[in-house]
């Protein structure tokens, strides 16, 4: 995928021409093989040696290097009407690099390392568009293990305000125009979330943890169960470890409520209650031995219909691709494994990975999203040839790229995909497994077919 970083990152500023070229190199080397280790992925010691003095230069920072890939993102949503901007917080193990400085406990306390909150900004086809923001901190030591203190401290004072300022971040990075609708899972379910100030054009979408106090009197659960049925939907429930596959029956009920303020808060009498809309999706006649599958959201967007209903449900389903962006940054890109002296220079490797990430989650997405367009549109023309050829084995590329569907396929197909009928479309595993073999198959293509322009000058292409 050489060339794309150069564009996703053209607007960095570090002040030095020479910083953003070396982040482009190491950006496409490490997409290029993404399970690989720096040295491997960057190809020579001195690449990777670079790669190491990037990271730890003074100039280079987790938020210079963000800000150019979120110029990039912004440039995608364009003119967009809506978009979903998903959050979730993962950890970041590094308990067996003992010499890195800086780090802290993780929710068990006998691991090490950082935690990360991401927001992902996602279109309402489900295609991943890029970070809207992240951020990434070491835990302070003192303060783990007292969560009998944690009610007695204000939002601000504690890690829950990570929801609150990502999603004030993500309402100043979307073009005032756009809808943003802020999807998050139980985690969020936190009043001080509901009752911030938000802009025009910015609603929430999150799943419910708190049995809450509800319109003066009654509880959450109860009031949205007694509402009136909407309708059913059916849909299919993906395999799981020993649990087959199988169609699920929802009923759908909503209904507005004021969310009270929480109990405990001394400032209780000068808060006031928020109205939300709050949906019910249960599942009928599950298997026996099967947990019933069941949703409650809370949400601020506008629902009157049982369609309307059924498109906030959708949204929430788009919650998984921040499940899945953590995953492939943690088994694909394997962060965990990096060997840096300090957080700091993580925390700057991991932005530099976080936009690997996040092309590989795209690129996996786009191609069931528009699977008809040509695959130049993800690969270098010396890719997508050599790509061909492999898979067809003939020397002889076709005149015009392949789609991007069929070239996807293929790469998944280096990386183990069968692609049989019942294997359905190939997941980032496979993809990123197949990045790292198509890398050597097309550097080897370009060293037999150069370019005109090296042939010219006598230089090796690229």
């Amino acid at each position: 995928m050489e060339g794309w970083a150069a564009n996703e990152l053209s607007q960095t500023q570090f002040g030095d021409k020479r910083l953003r070229d070396r982040l482009v190199r190491i950006t496409e080397a490490l997409a290029a093989k993404p399970t690989s280790s720096v040295p491997e992925a960057c190809g020579q010691w001195s690449a990777a040696k670079a790669a190491y003095r990037f990271w730890d230069s003074e100039r280079v920072t987790p938020e210079a290097i963000r800000a150019s890939h979120l110029r990039s993102t912004q440039e995608r949503i364009g003119d967009t009407p809506l978009v979903l901007a998903v959050q979730d917080t993962t950890d970041l193990d590094f308990t067996h690099h003992r010499a890195t400085e800086g780090l802290g406990p993780l929710d068990h306390p006998a691991l090490r390392g950082l935690k990360a909150h991401s927001v992902l900004v996602v279109s309402e086809e489900g295609i991943p568009l890029g970070l809207l923001n992240q951020a990434v901190w070491a835990r302070d030591p003192e303060q783990v293990g007292k969560r009998h203190q944690r009610r007695q401290r204000e939002t601000a004072d504690k890690e829950s305000q990570r929801w609150l300022t990502a999603l004030q971040a993500s309402e100043a990075a979307v073009p005032p125009g756009t809808t943003v609708v802020t999807i998050a899972d139980r985690e969020a379910d936190i009043y001080d979330l509901f009752a911030l100030p938000r802009r025009t054009g910015s609603e929430l979408l999150i799943r419910a943890a708190h049995d809450r106090r509800v319109n003066d009197v009654g509880y959450l659960w109860e009031t949205v169960e007694h509402a009136p049925l909407v309708g059913q939907y059916t849909f299919t429930v993906q395999r799981k470890e020993d649990v087959p596959a199988r169609q699920a029956t929802m009923s759908v009920r909503f209904t507005q409520v004021q969310v009270q303020p929480p109990r405990h808060r001394r400032s209780r009498a000068l808060l006031a209650a928020v109205p939300i809309t709050a949906v019910l999706a249960q599942e009928e006649d599950a298997p026996s031995g099967v947990e019933p599958l069941e949703w409650l959201l809370l949400t601020t967007v506008a629902v009157a219909t049982f369609e309307e209903v059924l498109r906030c449900v959708r949204w929430y389903s788009y919650r998984w691709l921040i499940e899945r962006y953590h995953f492939v940054l943690k088994s694909g890109c394997h962060v965990e494994e990096l060997q840096l002296e300090t957080a700091e220079r993580l925390q700057n490797a991991l932005a530099t990975y976080c936009i690997v990430a996040w092309r590989l989650l795209w690129l996996t997405y786009e191609a069931r999203r528009v699977p008809e367009a040509p695959c130049s549109l993800a690969l270098e023309s010396h890719e997508w040839q050599a790509l061909y050829c492999t898979i067809h084995k003939t020397p002889v590329p076709p005149a015009q790229p392949p789609t991007l569907q069929q070239a996807v396929r293929w790469i998944a197909q280096l990386g183990g995909f069968l692609g049989r009928k019942s294997d359905g479309q190939p997941g980032a595993k496979t993809i990123w497994r197949g990045l790292r073999r198509l890398d050597d198959i097309a550097a080897t293509w370009q060293l037999l077919h150069p370019s005109p322009s090296s042939q010219v000058d006598g230089s090796t292409y690229g």
